[in-house]
């Protein structure tokens, strides 16, 4: 069974930084890429990083530079580091796993913005 757990949401100050994690169980962590999405009241859900099996990453232009994908596969883990943090960055974060068959997402932390 195929679990993700994020942690590290909070509240923080406009310009601040924290540092999501999400551990993986019960799948070959190492074979798959990964992903960040989040979700702000009223909105869509949007891809905020992505790494692939390899450490190859991708961020659309609205994070680019500010935020900071990782994984260590020795733990299962893929964090997002994110700093400079905008109120428009509230939103709940989730972590994604790609398999060769299904996506898996974990429960989602929430990550809020504000003074």
């Amino acid at each position: 069974q195929v679990q993700l757990v994020e942690s590290g949401g909070g509240l923080v100050q406009p310009g601040g930084s924290l540092r999501l994690s999400c551990a993986v169980s019960g799948t070959m962590f190492s074979l798959y890429t990964m992903a960040w999405y989040r979700q702000a009241p009223g909105k869509q859900r949007e891809v905020v990083a992505v790494i692939n099996n390899r450490g190859i990453t991708n961020y659309p232009e609205s994070v680019e530079g500010r935020f900071t994908v990782t994984r260590d596969n020795a733990k299962n883990t893929v964090y997002l580091q994110m700093n400079s943090l905008k109120p428009e960055d509230t939103a709940v974060y989730y972590c994604k796993l790609s398999s060769t068959r299904y996506d898996y997402w974990g429960q989602g932390t929430q990550v809020t913005v504000s003074s």
